[in-house]
């Protein structure tokens, strides 16, 4: 148990935390910590003030390292955390292994990102209720933690998808606390909503709301969720004020899209060796322009129809040929998944058939990376002449705002209407619908085409709007809904 001297005024609950173990060649533990904007706004305030980070351990070198600190208090277990006071809870891993891949990652996020092949998935039977039994228990377990950490009166923050009923949970055994959510995830319409049991949909918004203020990153997403309320749960929503009335409560519904840390990145991008994966970059592409993607292999990235685009510029616009590179940089992700894997081996297979059809001895059109190298992501932001971001639905997407950032000459940004960082961007991007590859590439071929001049001049509105809340302020803005 903790004592009370050390229960926290601010708790943050998320999936993942801020640091993650390995294990080294001579058996003993090392740590990073995480990157990201989640990771870098929350960091910001936990070392500053009276904070707790609860997390789940996501390693067998995790659950190594929270077993050997005290109450799992990484902070307590000789780990240098900058200041950060973090609980890493060992979920049991079959536990673990239903909440966060069956129902969260294959379930949740496919819902939200509207991903199913519809006729042939989803199937809700016996199987995935004790799934869900399992997603119960990992909430639990989770505000369990952080009621044994929360001071009276105490602010909590609580994270995502993975999190969605840890608000009730909360609010049933200490209505004293003043409870956040934040959805990183786009929201699906009613429409698609109701692909999930009837049942088990209800108690997700029951759950959320649970807290005080609930956050998003784009209105679309707000707005579909404002709608779920009223269709599933019968509730009164007030539009002009954004609430939701449930339980006798009301609940603020805010918008809180996520910014770049520009002066994070541009410091971490002068690095010795993001230059030297530059150079390289450059030496292999010889003076061709670049398009650039970076993704992980995600399904909702989209990045197939991205590959298709690619070819169906060179074959439709042959003046390109030789004069241009595409760099793409798809990153595993989620392996774990079926779906994940076989989409994994289509971007490859495209890839290969790009490369067959249009590569000479001179020329290698595109240039497929699959492991993951963050400096040489951060160089090839820097070399961009055309940005490609195609979602097929995204909460924000910061890709389509850290380029910008880190471009060296100016890139054009072709970005898909369905991501939510379109909000902000769109009005100097080159926006394309996710599902037309016809239109994708001729947005490409405009992007190539445009001037230096004019891809500066919008490179750099980009970059003002893609700054206007860096990460610090947008987790800042959250906790200041629930002062």
């Amino acid at each position: 148990m903790v004592d009370q001297v050390d229960k926290a005024q601010i708790l943050v609950a998320s999936n993942r935390g801020p640091v993650s173990f390995s294990v080294n060649a001579d058996g003993s533990l090392d740590y990073r910590r995480g990157g990201g904007g989640l990771v870098s706004g929350l960091s910001s305030v936990a070392a500053e003030t009276d904070t707790l980070w609860v997390c789940a351990a996501l390693s067998d070198a995790d659950r190594r390292a929270a077993a050997g600190a005290p109450d799992a208090r990484l902070d307590k277990g000789g780990f240098d955390l900058g200041g950060m006071r973090v609980r890493m809870l060992d979920i049991p891993p079959d536990v673990f292994t239903s909440a966060y891949t069956s129902v969260a990652n294959s379930t949740l996020w496919f819902v939200q990102h509207l991903l199913y092949d519809t006729p042939n998935k989803p199937a809700f039977g016996a199987e995935f209720r004790a799934q869900w039994a399992d997603y119960r228990a990992y909430n639990a377990a989770f505000a369990e933690a952080l009621l044994t950490g929360a001071a009276d009166n105490a602010r909590v923050a609580v994270q995502d998808y993975h999190l969605a009923l840890v608000p009730r949970i909360l609010r049933g055994r200490r209505p004293d606390l003043r409870i956040a959510h934040f959805s990183h995830t786009p929201w699906a319409p009613p429409e698609y909503f109701r692909l999930l049991p009837t049942d088990i949909g209800r108690e997700l918004l029951e759950g959320m709301l649970g807290a005080d203020h609930l956050g998003f990153l784009s209105r679309r997403w707000a707005d579909a969720f404002l709608r779920c309320c009223e269709t599933f749960l019968r509730s009164d929503v007030d539009w002009a004020k954004r609430t939701v009335e449930y339980g006798g409560r009301v609940i603020h519904v805010g918008v809180h899209p996520l910014g770049a840390d520009a002066d994070g990145l541009r410091e971490r991008a002068a690095a010795p060796d993001v230059a030297d994966r530059r150079t390289a970059l450059r030496e292999r592409v010889g003076d061709t322009l670049l398009v650039v993607r970076v993704d992980r292999t995600e399904l909702s990235k989209n990045i197939v129809r991205g590959l298709e685009a690619y070819r169906e510029l060179l074959a439709t616009r042959p003046e390109w040929r030789g004069r241009v590179t595409h760099l793409a940089f798809a990153y595993p992700s989620r392996g774990d998944v079926p779906e994940y894997r076989e989409y994994t081996e289509a971007v490859r297979r495209v890839a290969k058939e790009i490369n067959d059809e249009f590569g000479t001895a001179e020329w290698t059109p595109l240039i497929l990376e699959v492991n993951d190298d963050y400096p040489r992501s951060l160089a090839a932001y820097q070399l961009a002449d055309v940005l490609l971001v195609n979602p097929i639905r995204d909460g924000m997407n910061l890709v389509a705002k850290e380029g910008p950032v880190l471009s060296h000459d100016g890139c054009a940004l072709v970005l898909s209407t369905e991501a939510g960082a379109a909000d902000e961007l769109g009005a100097d991007a080159l926006l394309v619908n996710p599902y037309d590859v016809s239109e994708t590439a001729e947005a490409l071929h405009t992007g190539l085409a445009m001037s230096a001049a004019e891809r500066r001049s919008r490179c750099d509105r980009l970059v003002e709007s893609a700054t206007a809340m860096p990460p610090q302020r947008w987790f800042a803005e959250q906790l200041r809904a629930i002062a």
